[in-house]
């Protein structure tokens, strides 16, 4: 999953994208409205958590400018209010959830997986292919019964890879969901990531690379 973090108070923010990572969810963050809508021009993001209140672009035009030009991407408003009005209000706008300041977050992390889950119609909440298992609530992974234990990079990896269902990823795909706008599209990161993931798991093998394409999670390449 990849998350836009839309707040203009500086430590919040980082807060919330450092918690994020370590929840294995790429996080990148903005402090205006204006900037919301050129990062979301160019990235393709799962979420956006988006302040109310922010300079520039006001949040609720934010919120209606991803209800009309990304549909595929959820919103979770957050504000300071916490009147029923208010909730009310950003509902109609179109976001998908509501979190009043201040808030704990495990309960964002929550609700961003309860998103995940239901724009996702036919992901079960937990992942299962050739012998893995995968829980995103958890973040654990298991195979033949066996713990896995995996870095936060290669538990999003994992998780992309079993979402596609078979179906072949390409690298720059799994750079946009796995990884935050920071990271150098040249960087052989991702070939590593996929070693480590492989030897993590064990033979026989369950991630396949497509020559020229990309990689796919399956029994037999």
């Amino acid at each position: 999953m990849r998350a836009l973090i839309v707040e203009d108070e500086p430590f919040l923010a980082e807060a919330i994208q450092i918690g994020l990572r370590r929840e294995a969810i790429a996080a990148d963050v903005v402090n205006d409205g204006d900037a919301a809508i050129e990062h979301l021009a160019v990235n393709d993001y799962d979420v956006v958590v988006l302040d109310r209140d922010i300079p520039g672009v006001h949040g609720d035009d934010v919120c209606a400018h991803i209800v009309a030009d990304h549909p595929a991407c959820r919103v979770i408003m957050l504000t300071a209010a916490r009147t029923l009005g208010d909730k009310a209000t950003g509902f109609e706008l179109g976001a998908d959830d509501y979190l009043p300041k201040p808030f704990d977050f495990p309960e964002l992390v929550m609700r961003l997986r309860a998103l995940e889950r239901r724009t996702q119609a036919t992901r079960p909440p937990r992942l299962e292919i050739a012998g893995v298992s995968l829980d995103p609530f958890r973040r654990e992974v298991f195979r033949g019964g066996r713990f896995i234990r995996l870095s936060r990079k290669e538990f999003a990896v994992l998780d992309v890879l079993m979402n596609a269902g078979g179906g072949v990823v390409s690298a720059e795909n799994l750079l946009e969901k796995a990884w935050d706008a920071n990271t150098d599209p040249f960087t052989n990161t991702i070939r590593v990531t996929i070693s480590n993931l492989r030897k993590r798991l064990g033979e026989p093998w369950v991630i396949h690379t497509v020559p020229g394409v990309g990689y796919r999670f399956a029994e037999t390449p």
